[in-house]
């Protein structure tokens, strides 16, 4: 199993395939999460209505990509 990697400010939990019921966009690339693929998602502290889903690789990368927008 993967290292699920934390984030000072955020809660960051996984979302197994069997629950990933619905369609989300990555918060780090923009492209589909499908429903029954397992991701991350991350919810700020200050901001829980900010939350975003991302994909594995996505989250592990967050650091080294630009932010979108």
């Amino acid at each position: 199993m993967r290292k699920l990697e934390p984030e000072p400010g955020f809660d960051v939990r996984r979302v197994q395939p069997y629950e990933a019921t619905k369609r989300y966009i990555c918060g780090g690339c923009g492209n589909a999460i499908e429903p029954g693929v397992g991701h991350v998602v991350a919810v700020p502290h200050d901001a829980v209505d900010l939350r975003r889903h991302w994909h594995w690789g996505c989250w592990s990368a967050r650091r080294l990509r630009r932010p979108l927008g």
